[in-house]
């Protein structure tokens, strides 16, 4: 059964950097195409960055310029470094495929916070 596990969150005061990492326990890693999301609570879902097997990244309006999407296939892992943080940041971040055929998992808090 696949377990998605995404780590890295914390506290940091504005403008401050994290590094977050998902780890997939699935067959065949490199072929998924992956995305980042996050959500705030009693807001909706955001998707925050996407990376094609292959490497290419896509990223979304909220957080484009201050992140960056990356994968390492041998790890099973996909990472999403995020820069000069906001406070409206603050979420959980979660990764899956776009069809979200991963089952979901427990996500890592992002707290940006003075």
């Amino acid at each position: 059964q696949v377990q998605v596990v995404e780590s890295g969150g914390g506290l940091v005061q504005p403008g401050g950097s994290l590094r977050l990492s998902c780890t997939a326990s699935v067959n065949f890693f490199e072929v998924y195409d992956i995305t980042w999301y996050r959500q705030a609570p009693g807001k909706e879902q955001q998707w925050v960055a996407f990376i094609v097997s292959g490497g290419a990244p896509t990223y979304g309006d909220a957080m484009k310029g201050r992140c960056t999407i990356s994968r390492d296939d041998a790890k099973k892992t996909v990472y999403l470094q995020l820069n000069n943080l906001k406070p409206e940041d603050t979420a959980t971040y979660y990764c899956n495929t776009p069809q979200h055929s991963w089952p979901w998992g427990q996500g890592t808090q992002v707290t940006v916070s003075p």
